[in-house]
């Protein structure tokens, strides 16, 4: 299945959020045309050599996407990007700074005149307008100013999310903002702007904290990886083999059963301390002696097969290395192989079911390893190609 095949997607694009974006498209059968400086390219390209010499981000986010170098300063570039977008794309795409796709004639209201049914999708840190315009937005930054970092980690310290989820949601919410979009056009023939904000987007997603602390009410603590508003619900360590499991509850029927089949202390569940979740929360110190003392002769596998006779929610704290040889995501035939310019390495399959055939899952593209066949279908010859790359165009 491949539901946007036959649609063409021109991006200008670097780093996670704007590439995420475009890359689930491809997934979805978009022919995604990535435009790249001539000689460096998207610079996440240099972000590491962990991937038989290329970056990790990289190789996530850019399977199945043609590389077309130009450079957009050149005059000449800059024509055959404007004929690109006019005469092959659906949908324009980028991240640059704040302004840069205006000053290359690639925002919105200048490319509706010629093509009203184009779709233009600007990703920024803090939005197209607002004091914060113009700053520089990391990710880092975001998830701080989003107020995400402030309740995530331990008391005695904040800490970000490993992955780059503030680009990641930006990523996600321009993906599903194009989708509604194409939807729309489909209806009335016209496109629109989208304006996809980092702050934004990670606000979104720093969801029920906001709420938690609204009208001035304290925020939720850092807890680490353990839940600041719902007890028990983390790791708890297993004392026979130095271990740890990780295990919530939900309500008041897995309580009783933890008491009963996991502590084997049923007396527990009608203790008045620990009755209801909030009274847990607030005696969180209390009952995590009782249940590290429950656990300190067993090891973890011990305590798992009392979490799963209990019908407790529990899992494993994995390594990286752990996931790659997950026996779901194997059991499930979750895993592809996509070419690179490195050979063929694995892919995850998008979630989702894909019961009538695969995503797109084509390979990482080498810097500028399409210019020439696109250059081609713009009418352009091989000494014209040439006389380009001579300028240092392409």
């Amino acid at each position: 299945m491949q539901p946007l095949q036959g649609l063409t997607v021109v991006t200008l694009e670097h780093a996670i959020a704007a590439p995420l974006a475009t890359r689930h498209l491809a997934d979805l059968g978009a022919r995604v045309i990535k435009i790249e400086r001539p000689g460096v390219g998207d610079f996440a390209r240099g972000y590491d050599d962990r991937v038989r010499g290329m970056a990790s981000h990289f190789v996530w986010a850019n399977r199945s996407k043609e590389s077309l170098t130009l450079d957009v300063k050149h005059p000449e570039a800059r024509q055959i990007l404007q004929r690109l977008v006019l005469e092959k794309a659906d949908i324009v795409v980028q991240n640059l700074a704040p302004g840069a796709g205006g000053r290359l004639g690639l925002d919105h209201a200048s490319l509706a005149r010629h093509k009203p049914s184009i779709i233009v999708c600007d990703i920024s840190g803090y939005g197209a307008d607002g004091p914060y315009r113009d700053r520089k937005a990391y990710d880092l930054l975001i998830q701080s100013e989003a107020g995400f970092v402030s309740v995530t980690g331990t008391p005695e310290e904040p800490c970000k999310a490993g992955p780059s989820i503030a680009d990641i949601s930006a990523g996600m919410y321009a993906y599903s903002s194009i989708l509604a979009a194409l939807l729309e056009r489909s209806r009335s023939g016209v496109g629109r702007r989208l304006d996809i904000s980092m702050l934004e987007s990670l606000t979104e997603w720093t969801s029920y904290p906001l709420y938690y602390a609204f009208d001035g009410a304290t925020p939720p603590p850092r807890t680490g990886a353990a839940h600041a508003t719902i007890y028990p619900y983390g790791p708890f360590p297993t004392g026979a083999d130095g271990a740890s499991v990780m295990l919530g509850l939900q309500n008041e029927r897995e309580w009783a059963s933890f008491c009963e089949k996991v502590l084997l202390q049923p007396a527990l569940a009608s203790d008045l301390r620990f009755a209801g979740n909030a009274r847990r929360v607030a005696a969180r110190d209390a009952l995590r002696q009782i249940i590290v003392e429950a656990f300190r002769e067993l090891s973890a596998p011990q305590v798992v097969a009392r979490l799963q006779d209990a019908q407790i929610a529990n899992a494993r704290v994995n390594t990286m290395h752990e996931v790659w040889e997950h026996p779901q995501l194997h059991a499930r035939g979750r895993w592809r192989e996509i070419g690179s310019p490195v050979g063929h390495l694995p892919a995850l399959l998008p979630p989702g079911n894909w019961d009538d055939g695969d995503p797109r899952m084509d390979p990482v593209p080498a810097l500028g390893e399409h210019t020439e066949a696109i250059l081609a279908e713009l009418g352009l010859d091989a000494e014209a190609i040439a006389a380009l790359r001579a300028a240092s165009a392409i």
